[in-house]
């Protein structure tokens, strides 16, 4: 039994350095070619990948640049927890009570399809200042997808669990708090992961179509203003910035999620 233990230890690490092998390969490959295409002319419109990566870092010493990465980082971070709030509680209202369900389902089902991106400029009308903008439509684009996963998650709900506690006398909103919302939490951090990216898609866009405020997306256009290869630099180098952000907030969900219910996952 002893023996076992070690072993699986080794397997464990061999297993993640491969990973993390592959993982390196693959962007080291990437770059590689990246760096061919730009050096070589075909595109003249890509700059070579080691001039775009040095700029990349050195926008992180860049005041205004900062400026322009708080104010998307603003609106994400006041955004999806409010999506989350706005989210899971019509999502638990609509997965366990069909009747309530069944008479929004129409109105759900318009609302879902409409792209948020087209809802900007009413956004802008109508909610004033520009952050306002944002988070709100923040809230709306990343709450169909928590929404959507929390009636699914109570959905999976064991019914002999909801037996057994209704067979001892509690209610429905027991019922929900002790066996709904812990069920569906699983379910919950994965629309909540899925809606992490769509708030910063969101926020880059209004400070796009807006322009001449604080955000990734002015900062895009005044960049793309200019003339030559060192505006595409830096076009792709705060795209680059704002995948990164993406990559890291997805990690870190996505660890916290498996921490959260490793019993899931085994």
């Amino acid at each position: 039994m002893t023996g076992t233990v070690p072993g699986a230890q080794v397997r464990l690490a061999h297993a993640k350095l491969m990973k993390f092998t592959r993982h390196t390969v693959g962007v080291a490959g990437f770059l590689l070619v990246w760096q061919i295409l730009g050096m070589s002319g075909l595109f003249r419109w890509l700059p070579p990948a080691t001039a775009t990566l040095v700029r990349t870092v050195t926008l992180a010493f860049d005041p205004a640049f900062l400026d322009d990465l708080r104010g998307t980082l603003t609106a994400a971070i006041i955004g999806l927890p409010l999506a989350v709030l706005v989210a899971v509680p019509i999502g638990l209202l609509l997965g366990t009570v069909p009747a309530v369900e069944e008479a929004t389902r129409v109105f759900v089902e318009f609302l879902r399809p409409i792209p948020s991106v087209a809802l900007i400029p009413p956004a802008l009308f109508f909610f004033q200042p520009e952050l306002n903008a944002k988070v709100a439509l923040i809230v709306f684009a990343a709450s169909w997808p928590i929404l959507i996963n929390t009636i699914y998650g109570v959905r999976d709900v064991d019914p002999v669990s909801e037996e057994t506690l209704r067979s001892f006398g509690f209610g429905r909103g027991a019922i929900i708090w002790w066996v709904s919302l812990p069920s569906a939490a699983p379910f919950i951090a994965t629309g909540v992961r899925l809606a992490a990216s769509i708030t910063l898609i969101l926020a880059i866009s209004v400070e796009y179509f807006v322009g001449g405020s604080s955000g990734i997306g002015s900062f895009l256009i005044e960049a793309s203003t200019g003339i030559g290869a060192d505006a595409m630099i830096d076009v792709i180098a705060a795209l680059l910035w704002a995948g990164v952000i993406g990559l890291v907030v997805n990690t870190v969900l996505v660890r916290t999620e498996r921490r959260l219910f490793r019993w899931r996952t085994t």
